[in-house]
Parts: structure tokens; C-alpha cells; sequence
């Protein structure tokens, strides 16, 4: 499953560290965060836990993040 996210994440530096929380806290193919894109969209390749997990682990690293509609 692939998880896409809309978060508040804003710099290269809080991009990197929470890919890196992720990747090391998960199991995942991939991991992403588009600075560019106005939603910060958070795009998870196979994602094996809930979305909620993933939300409430984003939340507590200190980020807004829900599931992008």
C-alpha cells in the first residue's frame, strides 16, 4: 500500500529527519517529502502499518499530517 500524507513539514532539514524517523522505524520501500508541492505531501511506498500510525508518529515528531483526499 502506498501512503500519501498532507503535512506542514517545511524545510530540507525536517525533511530529512523525519525520513530518516520513518525509514528506521518502519518497514518501507520508499519515502518522500515534496517541498515543492503546496499540501508538503508525505508519499510512503509500501506501507505495512495503519495510516494512523503513520499520522500519529509524524504528529509527535512535532508535524500537522493527515491522510491527503
Amino acid at each position: 500500500m502506498i501512503g500519501i500524507f498532507k503535512t506542514n513539514i517545511g524545510s530540507h532539514q525536517e525533511k530529512q529527519a523525519m525520513i530518516q524517523a520513518i525509514t528506521t522505524s518502519f518497514e518501507v520501500a520508499s519515502c518522500h517529502v515534496d517541498l515543492d508541492d503546496c499540501d508538503k505531501v508525505l508519499r510512503i511506498g509500501n506501507l505495512q502499518v495503519a495510516e494512523n500510525i503513520i499520522i500519529d508518529f509524524v504528529q509527535k515528531q512535532g508535524f500537522q499530517c493527515e491522510i491527503l483526499e
